[in-house]
């Protein structure tokens, strides 16, 4: 489920072919107007574990083969870390340290659970919160998954973990992360994390 908003951009120039490179993990359908503007001028290549998407890598986040040790430059992820079992973010925090440059960073995005708990703290679980290109979204799709993606035929949509902003930041840390910033905007958290503290981008 996306449900992340970021600020338009005019289209960028084609990269240069000496550009930073990115993994945008989770790619889902490719539109360089969903990328955030840290990246603009960069290299992307997407990867996704749904062939029907086209990403240039048909991979899991867990394991992502094709991909070189050390070999890019960051990665985004938007809202697809949630998809994946909790006993798997670990094996797929490690496998993103492995493909980063020494100095490289994570970019995250995706549900604040603590946000969405006042939503249905406030018996509003199924009520229409924001609209996003794939629908109507109310709290109960933000906990497991956009209903609709998922009755279409989609099973990738469905969430099995989450997280709020003190859990997203142990996770990386104990992944080995060096640092990592999170914070807040609306119902979403954001985090940046970074493999090393020598960190010069």
């Amino acid at each position: 489920m996306t449900g992340a908003t970021t600020p338009d951009v005019p289209a960028a120039p084609p990269p240069q072919e000496d550009a930073p490179v990115f993994l945008h993990i989770g790619a889902g359908s490719a539109g360089s107007e969903r990328l955030p503007p840290v990246f603009q001028g960069w290299r992307e290549i997407r990867v996704d574990i749904d062939a029907a998407v086209k990403p240039d890598i048909i991979a899991s986040m867990i394991s992502m083969k094709p991909i070189e040790d050390q070999s890019v430059d960051a990665i985004w992820c938007s809202h697809s870390l949630e998809h994946l079992e909790a006993h798997q973010v670990p094996l797929a925090l490690k496998e993103w340290l492995r493909v980063l440059k020494a100095d490289g960073f994570a970019y995250v995005t995706l549900p604040d659970l603590q946000q969405v708990a006042e939503i249905i703290a406030n018996d509003r679980l199924t009520e229409t919160v924001y609209v996003s290109p794939m629908g109507p979204i109310s709290a109960l799709d933000m906990v497991y998954g956009h209903r609709g993606s998922i009755e279409g035929g989609s099973p990738y949509m469905a969430h099995r973990t989450g997280f709020t902003a003190r859990t997203l930041g142990e996770t990386f840390a104990e992944a080995g992360f060096a640092k990592t910033d999170v914070w807040r905007e609306g119902l979403n958290l954001w985090a940046k994390a970074y493999k090393s503290t020598s960190f010069t981008r």
